[in-house]
């Protein structure tokens, strides 16, 4: 610490005994208030002076000898040992100098007149005052006193007092009398008419705020007294007669100034640290706060405290002066910021306060996590949907700000389900998840991965959610016939006896769908009857039948064209040729897969071996069939008996439900299944018309369908 500029102790404290400097140190890291009071010496720099250069002082030729002249005091800006030490009179016959040391005003000085006057010998006597200072070396100053002597008037006025000492109450009323000066002259006549009146010299805030009745001597209040300016007056005063020439007294009236509780205590505050981090730890200091009241005694005595309820509280530092500190836990994300309350409160009676609001503002740090509404996602994708698209759009909320709450999404691999990255991709800033390939229902129904939600703040926290996919078979995929009659663009050969009945069986398309649901849900149709429309098909079943017996106007040949169409939106079909041809021989039928017709008038060897044989083949069918289900079965760890399994269904409106609600099934397989499907029946069999659940091999979910005719097992 070292002196910036020159110090003029007379310039800061004026006439005070002491004089000291107070300096506020703050110290950061950790944050302490240091208070440094510095001690001003008095070096001998200032001369004494007089208020005045000369003084004139009227003396009657009739005055005794010991009369007394209070003379103007000297001033000397210096204190201590370097103020006025004493007073020095020239030399001469009439006056010597009277000085007195110590008292209200320190050293003063008065003419004693030594022997009477005589005005017919000397009119005027002129006398140089000199005021010594106890400097080393001392320094001087003067006064020239000139004495008139004046004749008649030999008595001057006397005070009952030469010190009046009073008190009074700051902010006392105007016009309210606080002191009566008395005083007296033995004279007769005018000479004994007292005036009084108050020295103008060097009092101009006494005659700002007292005056006195020339007439009572009542010294009376007309400005405004505040104990905070001033705590105490001396006040001159003058009793003059009306003599020729006039004849003066003077005396002085201490005045003490009364304290009462009129001020406020005045808060003062400096921020140190805003905005603070939400992870400040206890103790951590916010702003410094001071106090400050300008009444004295208790009613200047001030407690201060933090009024409202929030995390902080004042510690003192030193006297007056307290640190704001963090007392609780910080939240930026309950609160932004703090209006804290500071009341200050002396101890004067009434007691008066103030107050004053700090708003402390906290800043973000990163300690949330990103948040996902739901922990899983379930997305539905139809097949062969366009590559590129947007099939769901991921969002997470972070309540931190800033960097903090900045949002990055990326995949995380499904070791599962094989990489995901080749099928879909997310854009790390919006979320936007986008499919990188067509998916095929019939090799793909669903997969699952991970998106995590990063944010960016120091460090990184980040947080995972689980998206399940699921692709929604669309009609992409036509009937296909299958053997004897799949050979596309063959015309095939069915042979029936002239003797048949009506109903007599001819052929069954077999067909297959890789769709699924309504779209695998396939129907017959005759699409190109011809001749008079002597066969029909199932609707359902395949089956081709005669409508009729046969007449001598019916063709041989009858060419037919089956219509296998599903029923999926739009249709897809195909279809088959067959030609049935009317024999007479009943030896001559022939057909690829020939059942027992449900009416005929008799029954053959020819007919019993066929049926042997067909039921040898479908035995050998059967038991080989059985095998492989009970092999995949074993596979995936199922029950031929009972198949449990979530439920997707569809509905006529093409909208699907999903049900987490586990069934168990009873499973049958027709003769005539020729690919992966499983149809199930929930157990006990359900009649005609009943919900079927078609179960592709390995599927995790299942899909409902109603059948309008099912066959048997």
């Amino acid at each position: 610490m070292q002196v910036s500029e020159r110090i003029d102790r007379e310039e800061l404290c004026a006439d005070a005994s002491s004089c000291a400097v107070n300096l506020e140190v703050v110290v950061n890291n950790p944050l302490q208030l240091f208070r440094v009071k510095i001690n001003l010496l008095d070096i001998n720099d200032n001369s004494p002076e007089f208020p005045i250069s000369s003084v004139v002082i009227n003396v009657s030729e009739s005055t005794a000898p010991g009369v007394r002249f209070p003379l103007e005091s000297a001033h000397d800006a210096d204190i201590g040992v370097n103020s006025i030490k004493t007073y020095k009179l020239t030399a001469n016959d009439y006056f010597s100098l009277d000085v007195h040391k110590g008292g209200e005003q320190g050293v003063s000085a008065e003419l004693l007149l030594q022997k009477a006057l005589d005005r017919e010998k000397q009119s005027v006597i002129q006398l140089t005052l000199t005021a010594v200072d106890g400097g080393t070396p001392s320094k001087t100053g003067t006064s020239l006193i000139i004495i008139k002597i004046l004749d008649n008037n030999d008595n001057v006025p006397i005070f009952s007092k030469s010190l009046y000492k009073t008190s009074v109450f700051e902010n006392v009323d105007i016009g309210t009398t606080i002191v009566v000066l008395n005083a007296t002259d033995i004279d007769e006549g005018p000479n004994s008419y007292i005036v009084y009146s108050l020295i103008k010299r060097d009092q101009s805030q006494i005659l700002r705020l007292f005056e006195i009745d020339p007439n009572s001597g009542a010294i009376i209040v007309k400005g405004n007294i505040d104990f905070e300016e001033n705590n105490a007056f001396e006040i001159r005063a003058q009793a003059s007669d009306k003599g020729h020439p006039p004849m003066s007294a003077h005396c002085k009236v201490l005045v003490e100034v009364l304290d009462i509780n009129d001020n406020k205590p005045e808060i003062t505050v400096t921020s140190l640290l805003s905005p603070v981090k939400e992870d400040a730890s206890i103790g951590t200091a916010v702003a410094l706060v001071s106090v400050i009241d300008g009444d004295g005694g208790k009613n200047g005595m001030v407690n201060c405290a933090v009024s409202n309820k929030v995390p902080f509280k004042l510690e003192t530092n030193y006297k007056n002066y307290y640190s704001l500190v963090v007392e609780g836990h910080l939240d930026r994300e309950r609160a932004h910021e703090y209006n804290v309350t500071i009341t200050a409160t002396d101890e004067g009676t009434p007691p008066l306060s103030s107050t004053s609001i700090i708003t402390v503002h906290v800043s973000d740090v990163n300690d949330n996590a990103p948040r996902f509404p739901e922990p899983v996602i379930n997305i539905y994708v139809k097949e062969n949907s366009q590559i590129g698209a947007v099939i769901h759009t991921v969002s997470s909320f972070d309540p931190d700000v800033g960097d903090n709450a900045r949002i990055t999404y990326s995949l995380l691999e499904s070791f599962k389900n094989g990489p995901v990255t080749s099928m879909i991709n997310i854009n790390a800033e919006s979320g936007d998840i986008y499919s990188l390939q067509s998916f095929n229902y019939e090799e793909t129904k669903t997969f699952q991965f991970k998106v995590q939600a990063t944010d960016s703040g120091v460090p990184p926290l980040s947080s995972n959610v689980t998206v399940n996919v699921f692709i929604l078979d669309e009609n992409d995929n036509s009937p296909a016939v299958l053997a004897p009659y799949s050979e596309h663009g063959s015309v095939n050969t069915e042979n029936i006896p002239y003797s048949a009945e009506a109903g007599y069986f001819v052929a069954k398309i077999r067909a297959v769908d890789a769709d699924s649901g309504y779209n695998a849900l396939l129907s017959f149709h005759i699409s190109e009857p011809k001749g008079n429309n002597l066969f029909r098909v199932g609707t359902s079943s395949g089956e081709i039948r005669t409508k009729r017996r046969m007449s001598d106007n019916d063709l041989k040949t009858h060419p037919l064209v089956i219509l296998v169409s599903d029923n999926g939106e739009p249709s897809l079909s195909a279809t088959v040729s067959i030609d049935v041809v009317v024999v007479e021989n009943t030896g001559d039928v022939k057909t690829q897969f020939r059942h027992v017709p449900m009416k005929e008038e008799s029954f053959s060897d020819l007919n019993l071996y066929l049926l042997i044989a067909i039921v040898c083949v479908s035995v050998i069918f059967l038991l080989s069939l059985i095998s492989l289900i009970a092999v995949k079965c074993h596979r995936t760890e199922g029950s031929l008996a009972r198949y449990s399994a979530p439920m997707i269904t569809t509905h006529p409106d093409g909208s699907w439900s999903y049900s987490k609600s586990t069934q168990q099934y009873d499973v049958c397989f027709s003769s005539d299944t020729l690919k992966s499907d499983v149809v199930v029946f929930p157990a006990p069999f359900p009649p005609v018309d009943a919900e079927l659940i078609s179960i592709n091999g390995g599927d995790t979910f299942t899909r409902t369908q109603t059948l309008p005719n099912s066959e048997k097992c």
